[in-house]
């Protein structure tokens, strides 16, 4: 089962779900998606195996997030397509195993996605 983790390092969740996932030793495979960019069609498959909409995976809080009104963009391809060129404003981390995904907030999410009972 191979398990990926899509992140940015310095991420507060990221680095508590590394911890976990080290402390229920799992092993997995991270991307920082600020130096790996998501493709389009990545992102669209994550979306579609956690079942999320791209308004469901959005950091409102962002500047960047303000500064293009993205609470204005209405249409779900031109909200994939700035968040692949502005990659602040997504959601994270993202775990990915096979044909499932899971926005790891609550960094338990991911615990129940891999099947390893939260401590």
């Amino acid at each position: 089962m191979k398990i990926t983790v899509y992140e940015k390092p310095t991420c507060t969740t990221c680095r508590k779900l590394n911890k976990l996932f080290e402390e229920n030793g799992v092993d997995y495979t991270r991307v920082n998606y600020f130096i790996e960019p998501l493709t389009e069609e990545k992102l669209r498959d994550l979306l579609e195996k956690a079942n999320l909409s791209p308004f469901d995976v959005l950091r409102k809080n962002e500047p960047v997030y303000k500064e293009l009104k993205v609470a204005e963009v209405k249409d779900s391809d031109k909200l994939i397509k700035l968040m692949i060129e502005n990659p602040s404003i997504l959601q994270r981390p993202i775990v990915e195993v096979g044909e499932r995904a899971v926005l790891a907030r609550p960094i338990e999410n991911a615990l129940e996605l891999i099947g390893t009972p939260s401590s």
